[in-house]
């Protein structure tokens, strides 16, 4: 939502955010499906005898194609548990941890891997404690994180009220005619502004990925169908509302152009396009990045676990075995490059 938007656009043209508003409405309808089958199939073991859906939850894609297409499928539900075991350690985790030491090192000048050392006390600490703690924890976040976010953006886009016209009309003309030089040349331009707009707009809002339905297939509702029309709001918060406002500060402040954004990372991109108009603004902007990406990797951790438990089944064992591994990617990911983790 940060970092992400600023590459899209320097790889891909202002043009891209105009893809990544389509698959955000796409995502809108994927994630509605996903979210309410997840409800529909999900596990809940009542062993302890509680009613309702008191007992502990599991759901997800795995269970839904085991489930609604029969045991047949589970070999397609299998092969969803192990991948999603490499996203969340690699996606959901390490990503996160490297934009956030990146973050602290180019504004304080904190090393790397103390900032992962760090990171991952933080998120053990939470992942320790179940996902009573995690839901805690991340109803506080998300909410504070974005609003503060968005409060910061607005501010910006205010300061720069004349240039968001022209802004969203560029926005529009280089959707489906961006300007060589930006997004590549020849007829590849196109093709790049579309190919960045669409990976950032799903990388924004995991609609499709399965992920989601995992934590939803959690909530207490009897209706499949009322979590699923709340969960499709979720990509229209994070890639129409959070992404835009990222775009326009980046836009509107003309920091896209390849003579400003030359060597910069995602995170570095959108800190010096608020820096142009506020100076201080790049310290709160590294604390906001901080908590996106620690909330994520709170919530990808619970995600992991379930796909973990779903191979090897429901034990304390098997479980602290996961904790350990996904906290190691944390420290990991802080210590390399960007470029080597996304690889």
């Amino acid at each position: 939502n940060i970092a992400g938007v600023a590459m899209a656009i320097h790889w891909g043209g202002p043009g891209a955010l105009f893809w990544m508003w389509v698959t955000a409405f796409v995502g809108m309808a994927t994630k509605f499906s996903e979210v309410t089958l997840a409800q529909k199939y999900r596990e809940v073991d009542k062993a302890s005898g509680a009613p309702g859906y008191d007992g502990a939850v599991a759901g997800g894609p795995m269970y839904y194609i085991e489930r609604g297409l029969g045991p047949s499928w589970k070999p397609l539900a299998v092969f969803f548990a192990v991948t999603l075991g490499f996203t969340a350690f690699l996606t959901g985790n390490a990503v996160q941890s490297q934009t956030v030491a990146d973050s602290m090192f180019s504004e304080f000048g904190i090393p790397m891997w103390i900032t992962g050392l760090v990171t991952a006390s933080v998120v053990s600490g939470v992942i320790l404690g179940g996902i009573t703690r995690i839901g805690r924890v991340t109803a506080f976040l998300a909410p504070l994180m974005a609003a503060v976010y968005v409060a910061g953006a607005l501010v910006i886009i205010v300061l720069n009220v004349a240039e968001v016209g022209p802004a969203f009309a560029t926005i529009f003309s280089e959707a489906f005619n961006p300007r060589s030089g930006v997004a590549g040349t020849g007829a590849g331009v196109f093709v790049m502004s579309l190919m960045w707009g669409v990976r950032r707009g799903l990388f924004s809002n995991e609609a499709g990925q399965g992920s989601a339905p995992i934590a939803h297939a959690a909530a207490k509702t009897s209706e499949p169908v009322s979590e699923g029309v709340v969960a499709l709001l979720e990509p229209f918060i994070d890639t129409i509302v959070i992404c835009s406002m990222t775009a326009l500060v980046i836009v509107t402040t003309t920091y896209y152009e390849p003579g400003f954004a030359s060597g910069m990372g995602g995170i570095e991109m959108t800190s010096a396009a608020f820096e142009r108009n506020i100076s201080w603004s790049p310290y709160p902007l590294a604390l906001v990045a901080t908590l996106f990406a620690i909330s994520t990797m709170i919530a990808w951790s619970y995600y992991g676990l379930k796909g973990w438990t779903y191979l090897f089944g429901e034990n304390r064992g098997a479980e602290a075995i996961f904790k350990i591994i996904f906290c190691a990617f944390v420290v990991l990911g802080s210590s390399i490059q960007l470029g080597a983790v996304l690889d």
